[in-house]
């Protein structure tokens, strides 16, 4: 794929090619996220002593988002500062699309919101209904929300499949981490 595969047209887009792509990278982050969850949380139980008060729990959350909110931040400060000294894009979105040279940070500043909010609301959950080794989920969340950002960003030229492990990567936690949430809600941790 060439560098500027994400504004190929619709004609010229292998559609199969691209959800198979799709499907691997996204299989990798499940098998990725679920052994990195499994690992945390069996060496947690042994080796960490993490929060089981809920004001705790909460704090523990609260700075595990923070690091989303990072790079939220890092997102939003690479858009401003593209459009501060573009002059195709100064007027801001509502002046026109944007410009090849901002048109990538844009999609990535919009798609990391996204992404933050899905994964603040994963860590808010499972620290109001679980605590201890359960907790230890968070960091393997929040840093493969970190490798995925990055990865999205890099691989965002090659289209679809160029940003599709990094994709997964941020949204596969928050994406199993909702129903571990539910379980322990229902069935306690």
């Amino acid at each position: 794929m060439t560098g500027n595969a994400f504004r190929r047209p619709p004609d010229q887009v292998d559609m199969a090619a691209e959800e198979r792509g799709i499907r691997i990278a996204t299989t990798l982050a499940v098998l990725v996220t679920l052994a990195g969850f499994v690992a945390a949380y069996w060496i947690a139980l042994t080796h960490a002593n993490l929060p089981t008060a809920l004001p705790e729990r909460l704090a523990f959350a609260a700075v595990c988002w923070a690091v989303t909110g990072f790079i939220l931040l890092v997102a939003i400060m690479m858009v401003s500062t593209t459009r501060r000294f573009s002059p195709e894009d100064i007027g801001g979105q509502a002046a026109g699309p944007p410009s090849d040279k901002l048109a990538i940070k844009a999609a990535f500043l919009q798609n990391t919101l996204e992404q933050t909010v899905l994964a603040g609301g994963f860590c808010f959950a499972l620290a109001a209904v679980a605590g201890g080794p359960w907790l230890a989920l968070l960091p393997v969340a929040v840093f493969l929300f970190a490798v995925g950002r990055v990865l999205f960003f890099r691989g965002y030229p090659r289209g679809a499949q160029g940003r599709a492990l990094g994709m997964s990567l941020t949204m596969v936690p928050s994406a199993l981490g909702y129903p571990i949430v539910a379980a322990l809600a229902v069935f306690g941790g």
